[in-house]
């Protein structure tokens, strides 16, 4: 099964449901805005991504500028930053449960590489 973390309000995000739509597999999606995650699952999230924390939020957000911009957080610190405030979080984020692997569809043609 593959999970999609979505915002419907994000182009980037509907353009990599939409390819994902189209590979005819099947997939759960996830409005993380209306269903926000767990730190356990963000924790989950971040190492089946392989990344830091930190790579994981979206610098150019009004809320990053207004609140984070020029702080040194500790992952445990950005991980709560991105619950408390989900649109932190980089959109979509693909996780495939067959294999294992996940992305963050940036750009789209990323969930390709899932599948």
């Amino acid at each position: 099964m593959i999970r999609i973390y979505h915002n419907p309000r994000c182009g980037k995000s509907r353009a990599a449901l939409k390819l994902l739509e189209e590979s005819g597999k099947p997939f759960e999606v996830i409005n993380y805005m209306k269903e926000p995650l767990s730190k356990d699952e963000l924790r989950e999230l971040i190492a089946l991504l392989g990344i830091r924390a930190e790579e994981l939020v979206r610098k150019k957000e009004s809320i990053f500028k207004e609140k984070f911009k020029g702080k040194k957080l500790s992952d445990e610190e950005w991980i709560e930053a991105m619950i408390e405030y989900p649109k932190l979080m980089e959109r979509a984020i693909l996780v495939n449960e067959e294999n294992g692997k996940a992305v963050v569809a940036r750009p789209p043609e990323r969930v390709l590489e899932i599948l």
